[in-house]
C-alpha cells in the first residue's frame, strides 16, 4: 500500500515541482481555498493558538492573522515541493543570507554547532544553507510512516549536502562525531511542544508558561558545541532572508536552560513582527499552568 501511494502521488509532486512560479503559487492560491474554506484544516487548533498568543487582538485582527498564515502555510507546502527540481542557482536568489560570515566565523572555533531555529517564514529552505558552509550539515527532522516518502525527503535535501537524521539519532551521531573529531552543525527546530514528563523546563512563551524544548542546549553543553540562531523573514512571495545571531560561544558558562530561555525570546520577537508567517496548525500549548 505505501508503494502504490508513492506511485500514485510522486509523478503529481514532481509536475508542480516543475512549474515556474508564477504557475506554482496560482496553484497555491487554489489549495488555499480547499484547505481553509472546504477542508477547514486544523483551524480550531490556529484559532486557538491564536486567541492565546494575542489576547488584546479584536477578532477582525486575529481572523487577518489566520487567513494570511494558511496562505502562507500553502505557498510553504508548495514551495518544499518546489525543492525536488529547483536549481541551485534560483534557491540562492530566493533564499538569501544575509550574513553568514557572522556562522563561518563560529565555524573556525573549531567545535560542532547547534543551530536552533523555528517553524517560521521558509524554514524548509533553511537547507540551502549547506551550500555556502564547510562543516557538515545535519537536519533534525520526524521520520515519515511512508518510507518510500521518506526516502524521498532525504534524495531532496542530499540535493543540499544536508544530512537528515531522526530525533532518535541526533544524540548517538553528535556522540559518534565528537570521538572521531567530525566537526558538524545540527539544526534544531526547538520551539514546539516537547512530550510531557515530570523532567520539563517550564518557561513563558507568548505570555503563557508551558514546557519548552531544551535538548539543544542540554546536547550542546554535553558535547561542548557552540550556539547560533538562524532568524528567518519573509521579504515577499517566494523570497526570504535568514540572519545569524550567535547564542553561546562558552555554553558550559551559561546556567542551565539559559540558551533555551534566550532561544524562546529570539522566537518570540520573530513572531511578534509578523505573525502569520508563524506555523499555527501545531498544538503549540498542549501543557499549561
Amino acid at each position: 500500500m505505501q508503494f502504490l501511494l508513492y506511485l500514485i502521488f510522486y509523478p503529481i509532486l514532481w509536475i508542480i515541482s516543475i512549474l515556474p512560479f508564477p504557475l506554482l503559487y496560482l496553484v497555491s492560491d487554489i489549495v488555499y481555498v480547499i484547505v481553509y474554506y472546504i477542508i477547514g484544516y486544523r483551524k480550531k487548533t490556529v484559532r486557538e493558538n491564536l486567541t492565546l498568543a494575542f489576547p488584546n487582538f479584536s477578532k477582525e485582527e486575529l481572523l487577518k492573522i489566520e487567513k494570511k498564515s494558511y496562505h502562507h502555510l500553502c505557498d510553504t507546502f508548495l514551495e518544499m515541493i518546489k525543492t525536488m527540481t529547483i536549481s541551485r542557482e534560483e534557491m540562492n536568489k530566493r533564499y538569501v543570507f544575509t550574513n553568514i560570515e557572522v556562522y563561518l566565523d563560529l565555524e573556525k572555533k573549531g567545535k560542532s554547532i547547534a543551530l536552533m531555529c523555528a517553524h517560521y517564514a521558509s524554514y524548509e529552505w533553511a537547507v540551502s544553507m549547506n551550500h555556502h558552509i564547510n562543516f557538515i550539515g545535519y537536519g533534525i527532522y520526524k521520520k515519515i510512516a511512508n518510507k518510500y516518502f521518506d526516502k524521498l525527503v532525504r534524495d531532496i535535501r542530499s540535493k543540499f549536502k544536508a544530512v537528515l537524521i531522526s530525533t532518535k539519532e541526533t544524540k548517538s551521531t553528535i556522540e559518534n562525531n565528537a570521538k572521531n573529531n567530525v566537526l558538524g552543525v545540527f539544526g534544531f527546530a526547538s520551539d514546539q511542544t516537547p512530550r510531557f514528563s515530570q523532567n520539563l523546563y517550564w518557561d513563558s512563551f507568548l505570555g503563557i508558561e508551558t514546557p519548552i524544548h531544551t535538548g539543544a542546549e542540554t546536547l550542546a553543553k554535553r558535547y561542548d558545541m557552540n550556539v547560533i540562531f538562524l532568524k528567518g523573514k519573509k521579504v515577499k512571495r517566494g523570497y526570504y532572508e535568514a540572519s545569524f545571531e550567535v547564542l553561546s560561544e562558552d555554553v558550559q558558562s551559561v546556567p542551565d536552560f539559559k540558551i533555551s530561555e534566550l532561544f524562546t525570546r529570539k522566537v518570540e520577537n520573530q513572531i511578534k513582527e509578523a505573525p502569520e508567517f508563524y506555523l499555527w496548525t501545531h498544538k503549540r500549548w498542549k501543557h499549561k499552568r
